[in-house]
């Protein structure tokens, strides 16, 4: 950025870790929606404050219960979940709600009843599993699934997994029984916010062949594939260091042998980057561009078909109709194309 631009007066030049960390932390919810449903009208009557208050409370319900139980079996939005370390399941609707909650072994008999009555529908034909990274829900991918069911011929599921309370290992398995569980479908694409990718290279390292065959192609999100400054400058903080917990701690502390047990996808893949174009990026306390969280050269991973940066933020990559619009593109078509070509700043690589 130019010596003088006057957007330097709104970028604090504090190099404080705290401040990095605790940003990094509330960036899923700095939306202000906490991914739920839009708000309404500021003129709503009072019946419409009541409801956006429920509302409000169903999304604080559902943001801790994301921290809490992982997706092991997913068909469309039904769902079995288990809580990480434990045999607790529970099987959820389509509207979240608990149907049952007991074993897994109860969880899963309950939802093969259920798929052999015809109430849960089964996932033939291709799809797409969406990924949301750390200290997020699956509801932070909702804006991108969405735009991606109304221009996309796939099926697509979100994959939740609790980031705080396991590791890349388990989270991997987990989404490994996911994929394994979708025996019908005959083509998945995957597509990574920011952890959620390093969940799918690490799942893919130890993948059956079988399973591994049927992924078509993978779009990254804001995806930390050299490791994180933003980690490693925590890791230097005693007390934030002995915070991290589950894949937080991945990345904070064992980041080294993590990166040595992830591979480069086997398939097409791109990468979506957020950032400014110049060498300041969002976050004054990175070093070169960035998305306020990931630099970009962090993002970056030889073998990629396509690679894409957009003035996006990290917590709002799904959200921005340009990564939407470039995502469904890769999906489809293996590159970003038009989609890259209609970008500003129009800052499209191609391998």
């Amino acid at each position: 950025m130019p010596a003088g631009d006057s957007s330097d007066a709104v970028r604090p030049r504090s190099r404080g870790l705290w401040p990095l960390f605790v940003a990094a932390l509330l960036a899923p919810l700095m939306s202000g929606r906490l991914h739920g449903d839009e708000p309404t009208s500021g003129t709503a009557e009072a019946s419409d404050r009541d409801h956006r208050e429920d509302s409000f409370s169903e999304r604080l319900r559902h943001a801790a219960e994301s921290f809490e139980w992982s997706d092991e079996l997913v068909r469309h939005e039904w769902r079995v979940q288990r809580r990480p370390g434990s045999d607790a399941s529970r099987l959820l609707d389509p509207a979240d709600r608990v149907i049952l909650q007991g074993t897994a072994a109860a969880c899963r008999e309950r939802f093969a009843a259920l798929e052999s009555s015809g109430q849960i529908p089964p996932v033939d034909g291709p799809a797409v599993i969406l990924l949301h990274g750390l200290g997020e829900g699956r509801g932070s991918m909702r804006p991108l699934a969405t735009y991606l069911r109304e221009h996309n011929d796939a099926t697509v599921m979100t994959f939740g997994y609790a980031s705080p309370r396991a590791g890349v290992d388990d989270h991997a398995r987990a989404l490994g029984d996911v994929i394994a569980g979708l025996r019908q479908a005959d083509r998945i694409s995957l597509v990574g916010h920011s952890l959620g990718n390093i969940v799918v290279r690490r799942w893919m390292a130890d993948a059956p062949a079988a399973d591994l065959e049927k992924i078509e192609r993978m779009v990254m999100l804001g995806a930390p594939n050299q490791g994180s400054d933003l980690a490693r400058r925590v890791s230097q903080v005693w007390l934030l260091s002995k915070l991290s917990t589950g894949a937080a701690k991945d990345l904070v502390l064992d980041w080294p042998r993590i990166a040595r047990t992830i591979v480069v996808p086997p398939c097409p893949f791109g990468i979506i980057a957020g950032g400014t174009g110049d060498t300041q990026g969002y976050s004054p306390l990175l070093e070169g561009d960035d998305d306020a969280v990931v630099r970009v050269e962090e993002t970056k991973l030889d073998g990629a078909d396509d690679f894409l940066l957009l003035p996006v933020r990290h917590a709002f990559m799904m959200r921005d109709p340009a990564v939407q619009r470039a995502t469904a593109a890769f999906l489809r078509e293996g590159s970003f194309g038009a989609a890259a070509a209609g970008a500003s700043p129009p800052t499209a690589e191609r391998r």
